[in-house]
C-alpha cells in the first residue's frame, strides 16, 4: 500500500508531458525582429538571471513608434451638414474666422489642410473648436478619420494658424469712436447675448451694417449656422426680437448670404 502511495505522488509532482501543447509555443515569426546583429557568443558576459527580476531590455522587442497623445471630441449641430471638433486646445485666441471656401483658407495652413480633403466645403475657427462643413454627397464616416489626421498634424507640426495675423481674426463687434450710440449698442448686444449662443451651435455671427432710414441690421452667418435651414428662424425669432426688444430703433434683421448659402437654403425649403 505504501509502495502504491509513492508511485501515485512520484506520477503527480515530477510527471512531463509526452508533447507540449500547442497554445504555448511561440515561434520567432511572432516577435518583430530588430535589424541590428546579436555580439557574439560569450560564457564569462552572462550574468546568472534572478527570477524575480526580467531583463532590463530584450533587443528583439523594439517599440520605436511615436503614440499620439491628442484626444479629440466631436460634437454635432443643428446643421446635419456640420461637426464641430475640439482638440482640446486653444484654436482662435481672439474672435472666430470663417472660410466660405479653398480660396478664403490661403492664408491658413490648417483650414487650407481641410479643404485638401475631398467633400469638405466650409471651415470655421472658434475659441476651441473647429467647425467642418460638408457636401450633402460625401460621409462622416470616411471624413472624420481624415479630419482627425489633418489636425493632429498642424499641431504636431508647430505652425501658425495664420500666415498673416493682422487678417486672422474678424473684429467686427468693436466699437468705434464714430460709431452712434445705436450702432454701438447692437454690436454690444451681438457680441455679450447673441454670440455666445450663437457659438455654442458651432457657429457666430458678422455684423455687417445698420441703416437708420429703414432701420434695418445687416448680418452673416458663419459656420455650422451658414446655410443651415433653422438658420432663418434662429435670425429672426431670436435675434431680431431680441435687438428689437432693446433697441427701439430696429425695426428688422436681414441675412447677407454667399452664393452657396443661397443654394442650400432655396433647396432646404424647396425640401
Amino acid at each position: 500500500m505504501m509502495r502504491e502511495s509513492a508511485r501515485l505522488l512520484a506520477r503527480r509532482f515530477f510527471w512531463t508531458p509526452k508533447a507540449t501543447p500547442r497554445s504555448l509555443l511561440c515561434s520567432a515569426r511572432d516577435f518583430p525582429f530588430s535589424s541590428t546583429p546579436l555580439p557574439p557568443h560569450n560564457p564569462s558576459s552572462f550574468a546568472p538571471l534572478n527570477p524575480w527580476k526580467p531583463p532590463n531590455s530584450i533587443p528583439w522587442f523594439k517599440f520605436g513608434e511615436q503614440k499620439r497623445s491628442m484626444f479629440i471630441q466631436t460634437q454635432s449641430t443643428p446643421n446635419p451638414m456640420s461637426v464641430m471638433f475640439y482638440p482640446g486646445k486653444p484654436v482662435m485666441e481672439v474672435g472666430s474666422a470663417d472660410f466660405p471656401n479653398a480660396r478664403a483658407s490661403m492664408n491658413s495652413p490648417l483650414a487650407k489642410s481641410l479643404f485638401g480633403i475631398d467633400g469638405i466645403t466650409r471651415v470655421f475657427f472658434g475659441s476651441d473648436f473647429i467647425t467642418v462643413t460638408k457636401s450633402e454627397e460625401a460621409s462622416w464616416d470616411f471624413l472624420k478619420p481624415e479630419i482627425f489626421a489633418a489636425i493632429m498634424d498642424f499641431y504636431a507640426s508647430g505652425k501658425p494658424l495664420f500666415l498673416d495675423s493682422n487678417a486672422a481674426a474678424s473684429m467686427d463687434t468693436a466699437i468705434h469712436e464714430d460709431d452712434s450710440e445705436i450702432v454701438a449698442m447692437i454690436k454690444e448686444l451681438l457680441e455679450t447675448r447673441i454670440r455666445p449662443a450663437v457659438q455654442d451651435d458651432g457657429g457666430d455671427i458678422e455684423y455687417r451694417g445698420f441703416d437708420p432710414d429703414t432701420g434695418i441690421v445687416k448680418l452673416k452667418m458663419q459656420g455650422a449656422c451658414s446655410g443651415c435651414p433653422s438658420s432663418s428662424v434662429t435670425l429672426k425669432s431670436g435675434i431680431e426680437n431680441m435687438l428689437m426688444h432693446y433697441v427701439p430703433e430696429v425695426r428688422g434683421v436681414e441675412q447677407e448670404l454667399d452664393n452657396g448659402d443661397e443654394d442650400t437654403l432655396l433647396n432646404s425649403q424647396m425640401d
